[in-house]
């Protein structure tokens, strides 16, 4: 076992809370949350559903930023894979889209790029690189190219879809333009695509026979009103539903949560059926007592992680002597993330910034928690704070704009519990952050004398 005083083992530890980067399948950090999560599995709810279906399915997955869909999309994927899929995933904000301004075309371009570049070993890329030529000249210098397509190899043409998006992403000059470009192609772009596809399902490799494809981090992309007085979330899932289905294979798009509990919910289950969400652990109970199975969970996610730098088993009372300094310093952590799992690590990793010896104390905790506080102190906007008040008191949303966008900052969480009966409940609560914020206690109190 490492030395928990040797200097390095601190820094090893700041670095195993490293919050944003998801797990991969079958990572011994990875914690079944299931049972506190309100029995929800990915594995079931959307594996099961496209391992099953004779048709192509189009399925949305939901949930608050950080809440750990995309260790659960990865696992997703790896059970596909052994059920003889062949898996195409991409973030699709890492290169391809930028999640403060993005549309459909967008998403159409990465989806394309991706699809060809992952299987194009398996089928001719001649439908795509014919639909790029026939437009080329209109293209060519949004791709910041001066090359005529006729002298590119197969390898260069196909790159020009990576530069396009690539372009979308980070150059907001020419974001546009490329959008204009594309928007009264994407029809036939999709029967490019489709026809890649169709050739590709035929040649797919020994032992795959259907091909999914997941989109992850869609999610992140920030509401924009339009001009009509829709959003752009509502152009890309709804007004462009039938163009986003419409690609000849299994579908999964992740989906900011504030659409799935907007006055459009009606129409997302119509057209995908029921979105699939990935709630808080759930830490507290309505009432606001402790749900101390969702804290357990929590401390085994952190005990984990910390035997993961110990390169050993880790007894109870060791995390909380040795590593913390208490069993209330952990307790607390648990409490003040709402189970949310980003916040818990981000949480810890400034408490361990600001400590030189372990344990960590509870001081470095509550700075910790003093700190993200603040930051959800700047989040709400002055009108907002009575809203969070009616939503603390009733525990359930209230369908308006401002709810949702409270909903995408996570100053609200979701929890689920199946009850006694085995009925699924959902209820909803301010982060417990806001909670001790003078402007949230006085817009409670207010609330109590009306």
């Amino acid at each position: 076992m490492s030395s928990f005083h040797d200097p390095k083992f601190l820094d090893e530890l700041y670095n195993v809370f490293e919050p944003f980067n998801p797990l991969s399948p079958g990572d011994p950090q990875y914690v079944d949350c299931r049972e506190v999560r309100g029995d929800g599995d990915i594995l079931e709810e959307l594996g099961n559903k496209i391992r099953r279906s004779q048709r192509m399915t189009c399925q949305l997955y939901a949930g608050h930023r950080g809440a750990g869909k995309s260790t659960e999309l990865l696992r997703l994927k790896q059970y596909l894979e052994q059920n003889q899929f062949l898996v195409v995933y991409f973030a699709a904000d890492e290169a391809d889209i930028d999640p403060e301004d993005a549309e459909y075309a967008d998403i159409l371009l990465a989806c394309t790029r991706h699809i060809l570049e992952d299987l194009k070993d398996i089928a001719r890329p001649d439908p795509l690189t014919e639909w790029l030529r026939g437009r080329w000249q209109e293209l060519k210098d949004l791709a910041l190219t001066e090359v005529k397509f006729e002298t590119l190899s197969v390898e260069g043409q196909i790159a020009q879809f990576a530069k396009l998006t690539a372009n979308l992403r980070a150059v907001p000059s020419l974001r546009r333009q490329i959008r204009d470009k594309i928007n009264p192609y994407t029809v036939t772009l999709t029967q490019a695509l489709n026809e890649f596809i169709a050739e590709a399902k035929n040649n797919l490799p020994n032992g795959c026979e259907k091909l999914a494809v997941i989109v992850d981090n869609l999610d992140r992309m920030v509401l924009i009103p339009q001009d009509n007085g829709r959003t752009n979330h509502e152009e890309i899932f709804i007004d462009r539903s039938e163009q986003l289905r419409s690609l000849d294979c299994h579908l999964v798009y992740t989906v900011p949560i504030s659409l799935v509990y907007s006055r459009r919910s009606t129409d997302l289950r119509d057209i995908y059926s029921d979105p699939q969400v990935l709630p808080m652990i759930m830490v507290q109970n309505p009432d606001e007592t402790t749900h101390q199975p969702g804290v357990d969970k929590l401390t085994e996610i952190i005990t984990k992680r910390v035997e993961r730098v110990a390169k050993a088993a880790l007894e109870s009372e060791v995390l909380t002597t040795e590593i913390f300094e208490s069993a209330e310093v952990v307790q607390r952590l648990c409490l003040m993330s709402g189970g949310h799992v980003r916040n818990l690590l981000l949480l810890i990793q400034a408490a361990i910034n600001r400590t030189h010896q372990l344990p960590i104390s509870k001081k470095e905790v509550q700075r910790a928690i003093t700190e993200a506080r603040d930051t959800y102190r700047r989040t709400v906007e002055h009108d907002e704070w009575q809203l969070l008040a009616q939503v603390h008191r009733s525990k359930q949303i209230i369908n308006e704009d401002q709810t949702r966008n409270l909903l995408f900052n996570r100053c609200l969480l979701e929890y689920r519990y199946l009850d006694n009966d085995g009925e699924l409940q959902r209820w909803s609560d301010v982060h417990p952050l806001i909670k001790n914020l003078p402007e949230f206690k006085a817009a409670v109190a207010a609330l109590e004398k009306s």
